[in-house]
């Protein structure tokens, strides 16, 4: 596998320092890979036949058990962004954007390679937010089991590569995870949240996707100058899966809140 570098923004790895555990990480990732194929498999057969048990069955309230769900997954994502957050800050800070972008040693660093480790494990248990879903009998739409289906199987194949724009990749998803999480966790609890907090949390997430592109955008370009480490293969389908999102998201959004408040002033 060729590794592109270049003068301004080489990998940040001494010699020796891409360590034992790390290739043990990254070796893990890679002989298990597969197994998103069959979390995915599994997950979208309970989904199908979940709703099908359901629709003879009262829901479940399981209000308790979401809201230790929700507030996990918020504390997890918290401790994620900012760990991963203060990495990304001070190397945008001291090495400038293309560093920043370019730099694999959040794969390989002593804190942020927990913090990404942890963040690709961490998508095969967030697919049990749609057993709440289903046992609760709510909606489940099409933009949450396809967007937990690709994040799954992209970031269990991406990792083991170390490519480019990971690390503003993850760091944006564990920020908006750790605003959606505490909220969901508030919702939960009985707590009235206000509806620009969700307006909030779907605009970062529709933000996230843009941002998303543009930095497939400059790994693509810098790529070719010998500056990022890619694939264009592996660009192609970050690009696609960001796209798609971006319009299921508009979409929602547009739907939930727009196209609501419309229906609402007519009938009023």
């Amino acid at each position: 596998m060729r590794v592109n570098t270049g003068e301004c923004c080489s990998r940040v790895i001494p010699a020796g320092l891409g360590s034992h555990k790390s290739k043990k990480t990254t070796e893990s990732i890679s002989n298990n890979k597969k197994k998103s194929f069959l979390f995915s498999a599994l997950y979208a057969a309970f989904i199908f036949g979940g709703r099908h048990l359901m629709n003879k069955r009262a829901k479940f309230e399981l209000r308790k058990p979401l809201v230790l769900w929700s507030l996990s997954l918020a504390v997890f994502s918290i401790f994620g962004a900012v760990r991963t957050g203060a990495y990304m800050l001070y190397i945008l800070m001291t090495k400038g954007l293309k560093q920043s972008v370019c730099d694999q040693s959040f794969y390989i660093g002593p804190v942020s390679k927990f913090w990404a480790y942890a963040f690709v494990l961490s998508k095969a248990p967030e697919l049990g937010d749609t057993i709440f879903i289903i046992l609760r009998k709510q909606k489940l739409i099409f933009l949450h089991w396809y967007h937990h289906i690709t994040v799954l199987l992209y970031s269990w194949y991406s990792y083991k590569d170390m490519v480019a724009g990971g690390g503003w990749f993850m760091t944006m998803n564990y920020g908006v995870h750790a605003v959606m999480y505490s909220y969901y966790a508030l919702r939960a609890a009985g707590f009235r949240v206000s509806r620009k907090f969700a307006m909030f949390i779907t605009l970062s997430q529709i933000t996230q996707m843009l941002i998303g592109c543009v930095i497939n955008y400059l790994v693509f370009s810098w790529m070719q100058q010998g500056q990022c480490h890619s694939h264009v293969q592996n660009i192609i389908w970050s690009s696609l899966m960001y796209l798609s999102y971006f319009v299921l998201f508009c979409h929602f959004f547009f739907e939930a809140y727009i196209g609501k408040t419309r229906k609402e002033r007519k009938v009023d």
